[in-house]
């Protein structure tokens, strides 16, 4: 599946990929891919990585309602409880399987957050 990210492509990859009852979702970003836009604001890239990768989950035939784990990744530990606070807000029902790892920082330094999950079909 693909979002129409330009970096999918160049760097040889998909979104997501379904791959017998499971759809693996790649490493998401904050980046409203219709803009090419990325806020500042580490929860309001946690909210644009959550709906692109609910758009991929559609498209593969599963919703964020079977996340079954998530992992967060950011560049500071003080971008931990927004992006938490949002994981809440549009997981809260689901209660996936979650980790969240503090990293040394992105390829593009205004990335603060990167999301990859694993839905069930």
């Amino acid at each position: 599946m693909s979002t129409g990210s330009p970096f999918e492509r160049a760097y040889g990859y998909s979104r997501a990929v379904r791959e017998g009852g499971l759809v693996f979702v790649s490493g998401t970003t904050g980046y409203d891919y219709a803009t090419m836009v990325m806020p500042d604001d580490a929860g309001e890239q946690a909210r644009n990585a959550l709906a692109t990768i609910a758009a991929a989950l559609s498209e593969a035939g599963s919703h964020l309602s079977r996340i079954c784990r998530v992992q967060y990744f950011v560049s500071d530990r003080a971008f931990c409880e927004p992006v938490l606070a949002v994981a809440g807000e549009v997981l809260g029902e689901v209660r996936p399987a979650m980790s969240i790892y503090v990293v040394t920082g992105f390829l593009p330094p205004e990335m603060k957050v990167e999301t990859e999950i694993t839905a069930a079909l």
